[in-house]
C-alpha cells in the first residue's frame, strides 16, 4: 500500500519539523509527503530545504480545508492520511493502520486513538472523547471524536463525497467525517498512534463560534442523507444545540 500523507500548515514551522520528523521514524514508509503553506509568514517555507524529499505547495491563505484539499489533490498515492502540523505520529501509525485494511480491504477509511499533551504535560483524554466504535457515525454527531492526524482513508472515499467544506473555517473535519460515516464504514484501531499537541497559538479547535459551525453543517448534511436512521439522529442532534444555543443567548443578555 501507498501512502500520501498530507500535512496542511500555517506559521508553525518548528513544529512542523517535529510533525514530519515523526513521518521519517515510521516504520512503515509512506511513499510521499505533501505540505500546503497557507500563507505562513514565519520561516515555513525553509521546511523544503530541511527535507528536500517533500513535496512543498505555498498558497495565499484560504483556510485549513482548501490546504487540505490542495494536498489532496496532488496526492499520487491511492491511500491518504492526514496529519496536522502540530501533531505528530507515533512509530508504527502506519504500519498499523496498514495491517488493518490488509485485514479488512472491504473497510476504506480507519483512524486511531490518541495521546493528548497540553502545554508540555500529557494530560488524561476526556471521557466524551475516548473512542468506542461500535458506531462511528452516532459517536461524532454531538461533537468530532475522529482527529484529522489519526486517518487514513482511500481515494475512492474521497471521490464519492466530495472534499473538505472550503465555507467551513473550522469544524469542516467534523462535518467531513459525518459525510463520510453517511456512506462508509471506518475502523477504529483503539490504540493511542498519535500525540495531539495543545497549548499553542492558532488552534482552531479553542475558538470561538464552533457550536454555530456545527449546526450549519448538521443543517447542510440532514439535506442529503437518505439514511433515515441517521437523518433522525441528526435531527435531535440539531435541535439539541439550538436550543443550547438559544438558552445561552438568553442567559448572556440578562446578564447584560
Amino acid at each position: 500500500m501507498e501512502i500520501t500523507v498530507v500535512i496542511p500548515t500555517y506559521n508553525r514551522y518548528t513544529l512542523l519539523k517535529r510533525a514530519i520528523t515523526s513521518l521519517y521514524n515510521q516504520t512503515y514508509q509512506p511513499k510521499e509527503i505533501i505540505v500546503v503553506d497557507d500563507g505562513s509568514i514565519d520561516s515555513t517555507k525553509q521546511i523544503q530545504n530541511d527535507f528536500p524529499d517533500i513535496l512543498y505547495i505555498y498558497q495565499p491563505n484560504r483556510g485549513v480545508s482548501a490546504a487540505r484539499n490542495i494536498g489532496i489533490k496532488n496526492a499520487n498515492c491511492e491511500w491518504i492520511a492526514f496529519l496536522d502540523s502540530d501533531d505528530e505520529f507515533h512509530q508504527e501509525k502506519l504500519q498499523k493502520q496498514v495491517a488493518f485494511h490488509q485485514e479488512n480491504s472491504n473497510i476504506l477509511m480507519s483512524y486511531t486513538a490518541e495521546r493528548w499533551i497540553r502545554d508540555g504535560k500529557e494530560v488524561k483524554v476526556p471521557k466524551k472523547y475516548q473512542k468506542i466504535g461500535k458506531d462511528s457515525f452516532a459517536e461524532n454527531v454531538e461533537y468530532c471524536n475522529i482527529a484529522p492526524s489519526s486517518v487514513m482513508l482511500h481515494k475512492k472515499v474521497i471521490q464519492s463525497v466530495g472534499m473538505f467544506d472550503e465555507t467551513l473555517w473550522a469544524c469542516e473535519d467534523y462535518e467531513f467525517w459525518l459525510r463520510i460515516l453517511m456512506h462508509f464504514e471506518a475502523g477504529l484501531i483503539n490504540e493511542a498512534l498519535i500525540t495531539k499537541h495543545a497549548g499553542h497559538e492558532h488552534q482552531l479547535g479553542f475558538s470561538k463560534g464552533l457550536e454555530t459551525l456545527r449546526i450549519k453543517a448538521l443543517k447542510k448534511l440532514i439535506r442529503r442523507c437518505n439514511d433515515v436512521a441517521k437523518r433522525t439522529l441528526m435531527h435531535k442532534t440539531l435541535e439539541k444545540k439550538q436550543k443550547k444555543q438559544y438558552n445561552s443567548k438568553i442567559e448572556h443578555s440578562y446578564k447584560d
